[in-house]
């Protein structure tokens, strides 16, 4: 898999559409004039939603349950390979329902990415359990093995085995996984992937959010693919996604009249947004080679500039490259990480620092932490740059050239100053 992801990726780079015609002796041939917004992940519609939103429309099946739900669960298990799925109204309500699933209650102790977004953690505290955080490791800015194992440890010496961890794959990096697997199982501790940022990712030759009891992914606005609003729950368990699916309809017991047993919820996917995903899907492959051809750009680009580099791509697998990030080292580059993104939003550009590690949140304050600060490192030096796949060249020219005038800028003031 190596030898193929390694061949596959210079490909991938040979045939980056027009790329020494954008490029002349390292500079930008030209700066556009129009000065559009740029965002940072905009929703990229690929032509055939609207088909199967008016399929809805024309047999007035607007609320969950319908042909398209059934239909997007079975398109998106065939794709990634997953066995059994249930479509969701997020990413965060399919983690929830993982953790239920999971028999996690109050008091319990749940493992979690430190270094994510807090839509991967809450869940936790939904359920009345105690977040521990471990932090990422450099190899690809994911949970730390060692720390996990040292969490784990040290955990059940206080008398308390975590329940389940919650594994992030940031920014569509996969994790190392496959120890990560076996230290779960070795504990009895249940595996429960947040692929949110991961669809269209591999670890070796197996889809991110496959490895662990459950996987979550996310169809937010600004994700690889949207609904607007949306998520999926998967497993290989068939039994726990159907009782996913009567937790996500409020838990409705069989009977002639409305009876509950139990609490349930209201998270099942519209049949209306469902349609949009299986719109989506179609183009999930086009997605990700615009996402990683994003990344190219920047890095032939950027990698020249001193003081600028991006985030590691393991060799154990592909990443969606949903976001392109980077770091800057600002005595190097000659301006911060804050000034950078000051520049880019006078440009009417939108870039974003990378996550706030969850343990630095003010809503997580005080829960268990186990790493060596390298999530602060990265928080405290990095960007995301404009990523969406529907990006233009001149777009992504016009981020590059800020860069460009603020190293400039940085160099003369070092000049002034030993001067």
């Amino acid at each position: 898999m190596k030898k193929e992801s390694e061949e596959w990726r210079k490909a991938e780079k040979d045939v980056l559409p027009e790329m020494d015609k954008i490029i002349s002796d390292g500079h930008l041939m030209h700066t556009p004039v129009e000065k559009d917004h740029i965002y940072l992940s905009a929703p990229h519609m690929g032509g055939k939603e609207l088909t199967f939103i008016k399929e809805a429309f024309d047999v007035n099946w607007i609320s969950p349950n319908g042909p398209n739900v059934d239909f997007f669960e079975k398109e998106f298990c065939e794709i990634i390979g997953a066995k059994y799925a249930t479509a969701l109204s997020s990413g965060t309500a399919a983690i929830h329902l993982a953790l239920i699933l999971s028999n996690v209650r109050r008091g319990d102790e749940v493992i979690c990415s430190a270094f994510t977004f807090a839509a991967s953690a809450n869940p936790v505290v939904y359920q009345g359990a105690c977040p521990v955080f471990v932090d990422s490791e450099d190899k690809t800015w994911n949970m730390d093995v060692n720390f996990l194992e040292e969490a784990i440890e040290d955990r059940i010496k206080k008398g308390k085995k975590p329940k389940a961890v919650i594994l992030a794959h940031v920014y569509g990096q996969s994790a190392d996984i496959d120890p990560i697997v076996e230290i779960c199982k070795q504990n009895d501790i249940v595996l429960i992937e947040d692929a949110a940022e991961s669809l269209g990712s591999y670890y070796e030759e197996k889809h991110t959010g496959l490895f662990g009891k459950f996987g979550a992914f996310s169809f937010n606005g600004n994700k690889i693919i949207t609904t607007s609003g949306g998520g999926m729950l998967v497993s290989d368990d068939k039994d726990l996604i159907w009782k996913a699916k009567f937790l996500s309809t409020q838990a409705r017991d069989s009977a002639p009249h409305y009876q509950h047993s139990q609490v349930g919820y209201n998270y099942r996917l519209s049949n209306v947004l469902a349609g949009i995903g299986r719109g989506q899907l179609i183009v999930l492959d086009d997605r990700v080679k615009a996402r990683r051809a994003n990344y190219y750009f920047y890095e032939k680009m950027l990698d020249r500039l001193p003081g600028i580099s991006f985030m590691p791509e393991a060799d154990f697998g592909r990443s969606n490259r949903w976001l392109t990030c980077i770091i800057i080292e600002p005595k190097e580059f000659g301006a911060t990480r804050d000034d950078i993104q000051l520049a880019l939003e006078y440009e009417d550009i939108e870039s974003c620092p990378l996550w706030k590690p969850l343990h630095l949140q003010p809503v997580f304050r005080g829960f268990p932490y186990y790493g060596s600060h390298l999530s602060e490192k990265l928080f405290s030096k990095g960007l995301c740059l404009p990523s969406g796949s529907n990006l233009t060249d001149d777009d992504k020219r016009r981020v590059v050239s800020v860069f460009e005038r603020k190293y400039e800028e940085g160099k003369k003031e070092t000049s002034k100053k030993n001067f």
